[in-house]
């Protein structure tokens, strides 16, 4: 046994252990869907940049460095332009709605605000997209782990599966917050010390430059290939009110904590989001015919840097694919078990059977997702197909109805069809790339605020819609 494949199967027993440990201190559903609503500043902001931080802006950001240049910056600034409305404008909102109304899902509120309908028809289409994503981590750790032992992929996706399934299933948010602290301070020190060290193998920034000079539009920030700044449309609504990440403004203790916690991390990804797009156009000065793009990141790791330093890169790697894949599963556990069993199948249940329920949801999707990365080939493919169901589906039920009283059930559920049918037309027959310069994501949301400006065009006034902006609770100040 090798030594990369030594630490990072030494680092994955560490961090089930950690989690074991701290799942024994989980008392009740609050605990496991919101930690109790106790996070400050300084672990919202561990577990968030944590979270957003996986096999998308790592190994698939590199891969599109690999391919398209420094325009693949785009796939992760765009997330940290959509932290940033997070941060001081949408969630200090929604963590009060939540604190008012024990919100502890992305499904509450939608029921809140609109009913059940809403809630049911987005709870669905989220299931899809979140095997998805969450298939695209396991893929990427399955990646990590061929290159570097060469199993084969599928048995490394396995391997990864488990590992989250198990630590995850232990505590769910209350374990996940201590874990990724751990995470963080992985992946941050592989990140800091082995980048510039990687530069400095490969010849400097100068080399690079040289090396890829003559790759047409390889150098434009804006684009290149098929990266740039068109991908905000996809990106960055994710940001702002994908349900893993808004379940953790949700456990924030006070406005203050979301507004510091989530713009700390706003400012990591946009500082973070050169390191992977730069390693991958370094790969590519290493090894310009690499079949898989998807193994860019290890392959200039290992082929540039000492076994120890590269097998520090791979711990970050692979910490970053834990990180964000226990995100992932508290959205597919969370919204299984309270949108669908606690709200449908047996209301009355008590709080210690949907404890049990939340945590067989877990080993579930944990399973089907390790399933689909074994058919899926492709992180970006499978992180794409998310991402644009979450923004062209959540963008006029969350956001325009958060600051729009007019938009109800009927403007919600029309958005949520014409957004959904317009950009699954449209990337069945134009593929990602879109129509001209519109892309699936942007086509969706367009059709989706049609439908809404249609729909409050022929409905009559009807009663009030439920409150989206509340003050401190009462006895607050």
């Amino acid at each position: 046994m090798n030594l990369y494949l030594v630490v990072i199967l030494g680092y994955a027993g560490l961090l089930m252990a950690v989690g074991l440990w701290y799942g024994r201190r989980v008392s009740g559903s609050v605990d496991f869907f919101v930690a109790g609503r106790r996070l400050g500043p300084g672990l919202l902001f561990a577990t968030l940049l944590a979270a957003n931080i996986g096999a998308g802006s790592t190994m698939g950001a590199a891969a599109l460095g690999y391919r398209d240049g420094l325009s693949a910056w785009w796939w992760v600034g765009s997330a940290g332009i959509g932290s940033i409305v997070l941060a001081f404008w949408v969630g200090p909102r929604l963590r009060r709605l939540a604190e008012v109304y024990d919100l502890r899902t992305v499904g509450d509120f939608l029921e809140h605000r609109y009913g059940r309908e809403v809630r049911t028809l987005i709870a669905a289409l989220l299931w899809v997209g979140t095997l998805a994503i969450l298939a695209g981590q396991i893929i990427a750790m399955g990646a990590v782990l061929h290159a570097v032992s060469g199993l084969d992929p599928w048995i490394g996706s396995l391997v990864g599966g488990i590992v989250v399934t198990v630590y995850f299933t232990a505590g769910g948010l209350l374990t996940s917050v201590r874990v990724n602290a751990v995470q963080l301070a992985v992946l941050l020190t592989g990140f800091l010390v082995v980048s510039p060290l990687v530069l400095a193998s490969v010849g400097g920034l100068s080399q690079v430059v040289a090396e890829t000079r003559g790759i047409d539009g390889y150098w434009n920030f804006w684009q290149g290939g098929g990266s740039g700044w068109f991908l905000l449309a996809m990106i960055a609504p994710s940001f702002i009110y994908s349900p893993g990440i808004l379940q953790r403004v949700y456990a924030a203790r006070d406005d203050r904590a979301v507004r510091v916690g989530v713009g700390l991390n706003a400012l990591a990804l946009l500082l973070f989001a050169a390191a992977p797009a730069l390693l991958g156009m370094m790969a590519r000065t290493v090894a310009p015919d690499l079949d898989d793009h998807n193994l860019a990141l290890p392959t200039v790791l290992i082929e540039t840097l000492p076994p120890v330093l590269g097998a520090l890169g791979l711990a970050a790697i692979f910490s970053a694919e834990l990180s964000s894949a226990d995100a992932i599963l508290f959205m597919l556990a969370t919204s299984l078990s309270r949108d669908l069993y606690a709200r449908f199948l047996r209301p009355e249940a008590a709080d210690a059977r949907l404890l049990r329920v939340a945590r067989g949801a877990a080993v579930a999707g944990g399973a089907g997702a390790t399933a689909l990365a074994i058919v899926l080939t492709s992180i970006i493919e499978a992180l794409s197909i998310f991402y644009t169901l979450l923004s062209v589906s959540l963008f006029v039920p969350v956001i325009v109805g958060l600051y729009v009283g007019r938009v109800r059930t009927p403007e919600a559920i029309a958005s949520i069809a014409a957004g959904v049918a317009v950009f699954a037309a449209v990337r069945l027959s134009a593929g990602d790339g879109g129509i001209g310069r519109l892309t699936p994501a942007t086509l969706g949301i367009g059709a989706a605020l049609a439908a809404t400006l249609a729909v409050l065009a022929v409905r009559r006034p009807g009663p009030a819609a439920r409150p989206s902006n509340v003050g401190p609770p009462e006895g607050r100040a």
